[in-house]
């Protein structure tokens, strides 16, 4: 069997062992599905990501240990650096890649990569007890998106501490749970965290699809478009965000941590 190009890349950050770490594999023919998650399971990363050229388009996929996903940002992100960086494509050639959420393009904005996702803006709703009870928390606002839920808590110090119970996590009937509140430094609008222990994945060290609908509800609560968010998680991440109507423009750094190849 011929050997298949793979990188590790590191998201959302500009050293190695920070930001989000996804692994990417550019594929010559089609895969299975089976395989493709057996892969990511391997890889036990929050996200791995498979792309193939089909003609003039680039198919793209994510998956977490345990499940296919819609929408994935930094694995978006790590793809795109692991193409150019490779000498695939030109890096002053933008990337579109056909995904499950539709058309998703990339382009380089300086030392940043610009991702162009869809904005999933959340609605508020009443939260359960068992929800305030997993983050150790009394009270918050709480809203649902297409795809998490969105909870905002009064400091940003509340955000750094939290020690979810995953087992009561996982009962909430979301993909994920993001947790947001200003930030109490000068440089960000906003701090969050992201869990998603249904996905297999306790605490997704920087979460570009949660920003997609952090940044509609920062940009309205804070009356600007541009903003600058961190992910709080231990490995910690900065993204630049841009609200345009119904898209959100999340850029990011990244960086290399190995590349080799894989013979399964």
């Amino acid at each position: 069997m011929n050997s298949i190009r793979c990188w590790q890349v590191d998201a959302f950050t500009d050293q190695p062992f920070h930001g989000n770490p996804a692994a990417v594999y550019w594929l010559d023919s089609p895969r299975e599905t089976r395989w493709m998650q057996a892969v990511a399971a391997e890889m036990n990363l929050s996200e791995t990501a498979f792309v193939r050229s089909r003609g003039d388009v680039l198919e793209l996929r994510w998956f977490t240990p345990t499940m296919e996903v819609d929408l994935c940002g930094h694995a978006t992100l790590a793809t795109a650096h692991a193409l150019w960086s490779d000498g695939l494509f030109r890096t002053d050639q933008p990337l579109g890649f056909q995904t499950r959420s539709g058309l998703l393009t990339c382009c380089r904005a300086g030392d940043f990569i610009e991702l162009n996702f869809p904005a999933t803006p959340a609605k508020m709703i009443q939260p359960t007890e068992n929800l305030l009870g997993a983050l150790g928390i009394e009270s918050a606002l709480v809203a649902v998106s297409k795809f998490y839920l969105l909870v905002v808590v009064d400091s940003a110090e509340t955000v750094r501490n939290l020690q979810p119970d995953f087992g009561r996590l996982i009962q909430e009937k979301t993909l994920g749970v993001i947790v947001t509140a200003l930030s109490d430094e000068p440089q960000f609008d906003f701090i969050s965290r992201f869990f998603a222990p249904a996905m297999g994945v306790n605490e997704d060290p920087v979460c570009g699809s949660a920003h997609c609908c952090l940044t509609p509800y920062w940009a309205e609560r804070l009356g600007k478009s541009n903003l600058t968010a961190y992910q709080a998680s231990p490995r910690g991440g900065l993204l630049k965000l841009r609200l345009t109507g119904d898209r959100v423009v999340l850029a990011g750094q990244a960086v290399t941590v190995w590349k080799g190849e894989c013979y399964c």
